[in-house]
Order: structure tokens, then C-alpha cells, then sequence
């Protein structure tokens, strides 16, 4: 079975164990912050059990055997769910979810890391499902158990969320991260804890949302020690342009799923109503309808060829730019502004999904400006696959992290 077609079949498996009674134990009762901020108490994980994920659980999904600066404290998990506002639809008032972790040590102040996750099939495969969160488990592990606090929003539509998948749509993918760290500090300061210094890390579509919140951040003044990613898409026109115009041998077969979620997305955020299927030929359609919405379907019936799900006139660059898709997607740029804080782009050279290209884009393009801005710099994790450069470059952002935390 593909990789595709095996994740797509877990969705509705990891949606079940949602409800199991052992997830639903480990919650305790709502605990009101203000009128749009609450927190329930999910759990705690030891040391052992976050050791487990860096040595065992990290290189079995990842792929790799990583050398992980081993876990020395336990870490108290807490599900936050908070007020927002969806930009691209007038502000229209929403709440959404994210994950809270604080290290289990006694202290009453800790460096503070936002994660933003990557790409996932299940809507709670979400950082306050931690269980059914791998990419999150592998933060948790290595900074929650150094000492940080951790935390991360689910996104618009994903965890508890009621609304659709926002999925790549820029400025909700900034107002839920942002509003996210408001909503995280007011429940740190009810339990009188300090996070004076934020860092902010992403890999893949987290990526893409790392360098959105960074943008998001400094605009409202807000100073970010370090912001750090790995495969981040930070062009999604280029991105997608690749595997249309220039496919490569070793292209992952699951970027057809990027064209649909981001199409309904669109779709739905951006009020076009059509627009996915202007993009998916007739066949597949209600099918990758199916897909986005996580209602049943057969998850072996999804293409990964790009060329049997998407509409031949895509494949013509022209038309491609001039139509109304191509025109939203070319909004979804996240470099494209003079970066203040410093920034570590990590990048894998046989990615199956970013290319080296758009790994070092941010960097060329802020050294491309005047004298060159060289607050962004690009780092290859050498030959790495997609999962491969997350899990290589999350040590990497320890060690940087930790010599700016002092």
C-alpha cells in the first residue's frame, strides 16, 4: 500500500480513538480562564515515557536514529480551547484548540516553544491529541522534557475545531497561532508562570505557519527569540508549480492531497464557490470531496499521479497563473517581508516533497534585498527525506534554541 493511501486509512481508525475510554480518562473537568479561554488537564508523561519516544517511537516513524538530548523531567499536558476570528471571512468569530505542556519540575518560569504541526489526514492528529500526534510527541520529548513549555494550536478545523479545514490559508493560519499563545500565556499567568522568551518552531505545512506567525508576531511587536523550520513550503505557488512543471523521479505520492485540501479550503475561506472543482477532474471529485470533509471513502481509490486527478489545462504555466486557484495560491508566500528575528530554514537534499529550491528561498530572498538581510539562514540536513529533515533538524533546533535561552 502506498503511504498515501495507508495514512488516509488511519484517519477514520485515529478518529475512533478519540473517544476510547482509556484517552477519555485522562481528562479532567474544564477549567474556565476568561469568558473565550479554558484548559482541561489531559495527563502527565515521564520522563520515561518521553525517553521512549526519542529512542523507540521518533525513529520508527521518522525513519532515521537521531542522537536526542534525553528527556529529565516530566511534562503536564493541557488541552486549551480559546476564542478566534477567521480573517478571510470578515473576522466571523470561531474557537479552536491547542495543546498546553508544562514541564513538571516545580520551576515558575520556563522557555517557551510553539509548535506548529505539519500535514495530517486525521482531524485529531493534532497537537492536543498528543497520542495521535507523532511530529508533536518528538517536540514534547525533546523540549518539553528540557525544560521548555510547549505549545501548539490544532488550526482552524482541525481538533475540536467546528469549522472546515483551513489548510494553507494565511491569515487564519496566523490568527490561530497567535490568538493560541495569547490564550496560552493567560492560562500560564492564572497558574502564575512566566515564559519570558518564545520560540517558535514548524516542519512541513507547520513550516509554511512557523514563518505566518513569525510575520504575524512581529508586526504586533511581539519579540521571538528564534524561529526554526524544517520543509517549510514558504512559496506554496512554487511548491505546487514544481509537481506540475517539473515533476521530479523522486516526487512523494501524496502531493495530490495537498491539491485537494488546499482547493476546498480555498474554496471555503476564500468564499469561491467552485473553485475545487474548476482543479479536480469529474471522476475524483466527489471523492477528494470526501477526503477533505473526513467522511468515509476509499482511500485506495485516491490518485497519486497528479496528472489522473488534476484537469489537463493546469499542466499550461499560463493558465495555471490566470486562474482563479493559481491566483489564490500565489497569496500563500511567507518570506516576503524584511525578517527581524533570526530564522534557521532546515532543508533535506532529497526531500520527496521540498526541494532544496524552496528550502533556501527565504534566505535568497532576504540576502537579495539592498545589502542583503542576513538574519534567515538556510541549513541542509543532508540526504533526508520529508520526515527524515524533521527529525534531523529537531536536535539542531535544540542546541540553538538553548544557546539563545540563557
Amino acid at each position: 500500500m502506498s503511504r498515501i493511501r495507508l495514512m488516509l486509512s488511519l484517519v477514520f481508525l485515529s478518529g475512533m480513538l478519540l473517544h476510547t475510554p482509556q484517552v477519555r480518562a485522562q481528562e479532567s473537568a474544564t477549567v474556565q480562564v476568561s469568558s473565550g479561554v479554558s484548559y482541561q488537564f489531559l495527563g502527565r508523561w515521564d520522563a520515561a515515557k518521553l525517553n521512549q519516544v526519542l529512542k523507540v517511537d521518533a525513529p520508527k516513524f521518522f525513519g532515521v536514529n537521531v542522537a536526542y538530548t534525553p528527556a529529565v523531567n516530566a511534562v503536564k499536558l493541557y488541552r486549551i480551547t480559546y476564542s478566534s476570528v477567521i480573517p478571510e471571512r470578515g473576522n466571523k468569530p470561531t474557537v479552536a484548540s491547542g495543546l498546553l505542556a508544562i514541564p513538571d519540575t516545580g520551576a515558575s518560569s520556563y522557555p517557551m516553544m510553539s509548535y506548529q504541526h505539519g500535514t495530517v489526514y486525521g482531524k485529531q492528529q493534532v497537537p492536543s491529541f498528543p497520542e495521535q500526534s507523532p511530529e508533536t510527541q518528538l517536540a514534547l520529548a525533546q523540549f518539553g522534557g528540557q525544560g521548555y513549555i510547549v505549545i501548539g494550536a490544532d488550526y482552524f478545523g482541525m481538533g475540536t475545531s467546528k469549522d472546515p479545514e483551513g489548510y494553507m490559508v494565511k491569515g487564519s493560519h496566523q490568527q490561530a497561532t497567535y490568538d493560541m499563545l495569547i490564550a496560552a500565556r493567560a492560562v500560564l499567568t492564572q497558574m502564575k508562570i512566566a515564559s519570558p522568551k518564545l520560540f517558535i518552531g514548524g516542519w512541513s505545512q507547520g513550516g509554511f505557519v512557523t514563518m505566518a506567525f513569525l510575520e504575524k508576531l512581529e508586526s504586533a511587536g511581539v519579540t521571538v527569540s528564534a524561529a526554526a523550520t524544517a520543509s517549510a513550503p514558504v512559496d506554496v505557488y512554487a511548491t505546487l508549480s514544481g509537481f506540475l512543471d517539473f515533476p521530479r523521479k523522486n516526487d512523494a505520492d501524496w502531493v495530490t492531497t495537498l491539491f485537494i485540501l488546499s482547493s476546498f479550503s480555498y474554496e471555503n475561506y476564500y468564499g469561491v464557490p467552485g473553485l475545487a472543482h474548476s482543479l479536480l477532474k469529474d471522476e475524483y471529485y466527489e471523492l477528494s470531496r470526501s477526503a477533505y470533509e473526513r467522511t468515509p471513502f476509499d482511500a485506495t481509490k485516491v490518485p497519486t499521479d497528479v496528472h489522473k486527478l488534476i484537469r489537463d489545462e493546469y499542466f499550461d504555466p499560463q493558465f495555471f497563473a490566470n486562474s482563479a486557484y493559481g491566483r489564490i495560491v500565489a497569496q500563500a508566500q511567507t518570506y516576503r517581508w524584511i525578517i527581524k528575528s533570526p530564522v534557521h530554514n532546515y532543508y533535506g537534499e532529497t526531500d520527496e516533497a521540498i526541494t532544496p529550491g524552496i528550502g533556501k528561498m527565504a534566505m535568497t530572498y532576504q540576502r537579495a534585498i539592498g545589502a542583503g538581510n542576513t538574519k534567515v539562514e538556510a541549513i541542509s540536513t543532508g540526504d533526508t527525506s520529508h520526515r527524515g529533515t524533521y527529525a534531523t533538524a529537531v536536535p539542531q533546533w535544540k542546541v540553538w534554541f538553548d544557546s539563545l535561552a540563557k
